[in-house]
């Protein structure tokens, strides 16, 4: 009777025992159906006011909206973003840190600098590509280049110069390339940002720019730039009679992109549901007008579509890198 007794008590406790491991399990997960159960911090790389920061903060007023949470913007400029980076790289995986990534830190510094705090992508889970502003040459209003054939061919007889924001910068690689699939030798003068350069664009010191042509928009539309071609795959819908290089044999797709990534590690359940949430943030019509404006274009990926993209474009601005012997500064 004894022995009975014990083993019976024995049983209870081993259910007792089982029942309460299978609670403690549970509980991550409900939290992670609970999520958000509290405010949401994106991660920005630039100071306030400056484009991706009027990005970032048009994308937090949407997801907010649609996950129910507040999703505030927190500002860590720096180091061309390495500074935001490294912090969400170490953050919590847990939902809760956001970042705002641009091409130029996640595809072309991991393509032309090996001392970066972080891997791409390797230390984030992509979640989505959000808008697009393709590359863009322009050149002075009153220029004599008046299409992207009169300044190549120019470009071949030598003596011509072209402005970027930087030397080892996605501008600067993006021009290289143009240089070696054109077979043509163009002297790279780097500017400290884009206000410097336009300027010295302007003042006719320097025959050509190549930057994103969405910030210099009202410079193109009132005649004191003119573009001449861009990258990406199809014409701007606001610039129909600007042809791609592509047009013009120099295939390159590549584009300033801006996305958003969460931590490694980031519970599936909780990457889902920002997945869904930005899918349905992005059709917005207030985010919508904050990147259309200029002419962003809104070509979204999601996802593993999203990695791809970042792997590829590495690879292609690595490819160009070595080709040119491209330094970072």
């Amino acid at each position: 009777m004894k022995f009975t007794s014990l083993a019976l008590a024995s049983r209870v406790l081993r259910r007792f025992l089982l029942l309460a491991a299978c609670g403690a399990a549970l509980l991550p997960m409900a939290s992670q159906a609970a999520y958000p159960e509290q405010v949401i911090k994106l991660v920005v790389g630039f100071p306030p006011g400056g484009g991706g920061d009027t990005y970032g903060r048009a994308l937090a007023n949407s997801l907010g909206k649609v996950l129910g949470k507040s999703v505030i913007v927190e500002n860590r400029a720096g180091a061309g973003g390495t500074i935001a980076g490294n912090m969400v790289a170490k953050a919590k995986p847990d939902g809760y840190t956001l970042l705002l990534v641009l091409s130029g830190s996640f595809s072309a510094a991991p393509a032309v600098r090996s001392d970066l705090p972080y891997r791409v992508p390797d230390d984030f889970i992509p979640i989505a590509k959000l808008v697009d502003s393709p590359y863009g040459l322009v050149v002075r209003g009153d220029s004599p280049y008046t299409s992207i054939q009169d300044y190549l061919q120019k470009a071949k007889q030598g003596k011509m110069t072209y402005a970027s924001v930087g030397t080892g910068g996605a501008s600067h690689i993006v021009a290289e390339m143009v240089k070696q699939q054109a077979g043509v030798d163009i002297l790279h003068v780097p500017y400290k940002g884009t206000g410097p350069a336009m300027n010295e664009l302007l003042g006719g010191l320097v025959d050509s720019f190549m930057n994103p042509y969405v910030p210099l928009m009202s410079q193109i539309k009132s005649g004191k730039m003119r573009l001449l071609a861009i990258s990406g795959n199809e014409r701007a819908k606001e610039l129909p009679n600007v042809p791609t290089f592509k047009e013009v044999g120099i295939d390159i797709d590549l584009t300033l992109w801006y996305g958003v990534v969460a931590p490694a590690g980031t519970p599936k359940t909780i990457v889902d549901k920002l997945t869904l949430a930005t899918q349905q943030a992005l059709k917005d019509p207030e985010l919508l007008r904050v990147y259309q404006a200029d002419g962003g274009q809104v070509q979204p990926l999601f996802g593993d579509q999203f990695r791809e993209l970042m792997v590829r474009d590495i690879q292609k601005f690595r490819t160009a890198v070595e080709k040119g012997n491209i330094q970072a500064e």
